[in-house]
Order: structure tokens, then C-alpha cells, then sequence
């Protein structure tokens, strides 16, 4: 679907934000992901792709989150990317966009020289992940600190 893809702007922050959240039971955490996701497209901390049809509505979406990580034992690399709010609308799942989208987002960590890119996946899409070279890594932990 050549011509169908274009980098997000600031202006489409609710759209990923959405994306980010797409049941209607988050819907109070999108205007705070998008005020962040905004700030981040002016800070060149996240960058994003979208897929509009014609010019016209959303129909899928992924980005990078850019986070400043510090180097680290065998890379000196100072930068780690994350990939995020990988979307795509039901009637246009199976057509190869996720794929491209979340390809571009590869092309452009490699362009900044980011060498480590992690994700977190559903069981839907981890196929698609594999498939572009991804590996699972249970080792992530969390603590919330109060």
C-alpha cells in the first residue's frame, strides 16, 4: 500500500494515544499519554508511523520510544528503543501493515545507531515479532516504588 504511510505528528497524539489505550475502560489515561507523547514527537523521544488510507482515517499505527539508557557492558551506545503502540483496526489486520510500520520504526532506531530495540507483545503478534528477528526474554521484572 505505497503512499499510505506517514511519520505522526504532535497533532496525532489522542490518535495514539488511543492506540496505546485502546479499550474504553482506559480511556481516562489518554489525555496523559498523549500530553507525553506529544512532548516526546517535539523532543524527538518517540517517533511514530501511521497508516492512513487516501489521506483519510488511522487504520493502524506503531512508534519508538527513545529512552536514554547509558552505555552498558559490550555496548557503548547510549540509546535503547522500545517499540510501542503497534495498532492495527480490525477489518485491516493480515494486510501487511503492522509489519511495515513496525519495520520503519527498526529503520529508524538503526538510523540513530540504537542497537538494543525491546517490545512487549500480546500472543496475537508475536508471530509478526519473530518474524522480524525479535526473541522472547523473560527476564523483565517490575517494582513500583510508593
Amino acid at each position: 500500500m505505497p503512499g499510505v504511510i506517514r511519520p505522526a505528528l504532535p497533532a496525532d497524539a489522542l490518535t495514539l494515544a488511543r492506540h496505546r489505550y485502546p479499550a474504553e475502560t482506559d480511556a481516562p489515561e489518554r489525555p496523559v499519554y498523549a500530553a507525553w507523547v506529544a512532548d516526546a514527537l517535539e523532543r524527538g523521544r518517540y517517533v511514530g508511523f501511521l497508516a492512513a488510507p487516501d489521506g483519510g482515517e488511522v487504520v493502524a499505527g506503531a512508534g519508538l520510544t527513545l529512552l536514554e539508557w547509558g552505555p552498558s557492558r559490550g555496548d557503548p551506545q547510549p540509546y535503547r528503543a522500545r517499540v510501542v503502540n503497534v495498532w492495527t483496526h480490525p477489518g485491516w489486520r493480515r494486510q501487511g501493515l503492522a509489519r511495515e510500520l513496525v519495520m520503519r520504526c527498526l529503520q529508524a532506531a538503526r538510523e540513530r545507531g540504537i542497537t538494543r530495540v525491546s517490545l512487549g507483545t500480546s500472543e496475537m503478534g508475536r508471530g509478526l515479532y519473530e518474524g522480524l528477528g525479535f526473541r522472547a526474554r523473560g527476564t523483565e521484572m517490575e517494582l513500583v516504588l510508593k
